[in-house]
């Protein structure tokens, strides 16, 4: 049975207060500073432990972080964070008992990460997010494998997949290894952009990063191949590696409205999810997080 896991929010703990995505507007940023921001950083590795203890008790062992865990952290210096040594520890704390556990922990950095863009300033803007991503992992003591992915997409072909792939390629080798040896890449939901195909063969075959396969995703761009085609590809990307892949279901159609976006994410998953006899872990990406998951579970795992 796959290893189903849900993404950044946990609804349930939400209601108490309990979150990890604690931030503020950069006007705050500028009058309350790294003190305040130190604070926000703290609360929310503290509620981290909370949540991972949850999803024990849940028997959920795959659960995606969000991003903003350091307020800002891809602009300033977490490291002068005022708390930051307890910060330190409290996610010191987190990793040892995901580990432990056996809890697999990833990411998925937002999608202004565009290490294809013409424009050095977005380089130089995607690498500090991601390798404010790749600190969070390492003092959690999280694993440098993509079994602790940090997920993106290409972002944009810029009227040239070919041009644009090969700037992505370049631009992977100023990342630390920290990232690069975390970094994965995803398939998009657009026919103009990146199928599963298109990966392997542009940025896989040149850097050689695991392929994330999204399952709705594929519905809209699928490279000629079937999911079960494009799902073997992406994970003999992965090697040794337990590989992920993400699934959610078109919120127009569990509405049955044709005026939504058929590309926006449904609250819950109903479909069973096919891996084809393949063992995968799978991220489900619906508007209901935890309570999606737990609900997929009645429908399909009893």
């Amino acid at each position: 049975m796959a290893n189903i896991g849900y993404a950044c929010i946990n609804m349930t703990l939400g209601k108490k207060g309990i979150l990890t995505g604690r931030t503020m507007r950069a006007a705050t940023l500028k009058v309350k500073g790294l003190e305040y921001a130190s604070q926000l950083a703290l609360a929310n590795a503290k509620d981290l432990e909370s949540i991972l203890k949850w999803n024990l008790q849940n028997e959920i062992y795959f659960f995606r972080l969000g991003s903003d865990l350091f307020p800002w952290g891809n602009k300033v210096n977490v490291t002068q964070f005022p708390d930051y040594k307890e910060i330190a520890d409290v996610l010191a704390r987190c990793g040892k008992f995901a580990i432990d556990n056996g809890i697999r922990i990833t990411a998925h950095p937002g999608p202004f990460n565009l290490l294809a863009s013409p424009k050095e300033s977005v380089i130089v803007n995607t690498i500090k997010d991601l390798e404010m991503h790749a600190l969070l992992f390492d003092l959690m003591g999280l694993t440098r494998t993509p079994y602790n992915k940090i997920n993106i997409h290409v972002g944009a072909t810029y009227g040239d997949k070919f041009g644009a792939t090969e700037n992505w390629c370049k631009n992977f080798h100023r990342l630390s290894e920290g990232v690069k040896s975390r970094l994965t890449i995803e398939n998009d939901d657009k026919a103009s952009m990146y199928s599963v195909k298109d990966l392997h063969e542009l940025i896989y075959a040149h850097v050689g990063i695991p392929i994330v396969f999204d399952y709705h995703h594929h519905t809209f761009n699928d490279g000629m191949q079937t999911a079960e085609e494009a799902l073997k590809l992406a994970m003999s990307t992965w090697k040794d590696v337990k590989p992920v892949v993400h699934y959610s279901e078109s919120k127009s159609l569990h509405e049955n409205n044709i005026k939504i976006n058929p590309r926006a994410h449904s609250i819950f998953v109903t479909n069973y999810i096919d891996t084809f006899g393949l063992d995968v872990d799978v991220m489900i990406e619906a508007k209901g997080k935890e309570l999606a998951l737990l609900h997929y579970r009645i429908l399909h795992e009893n």
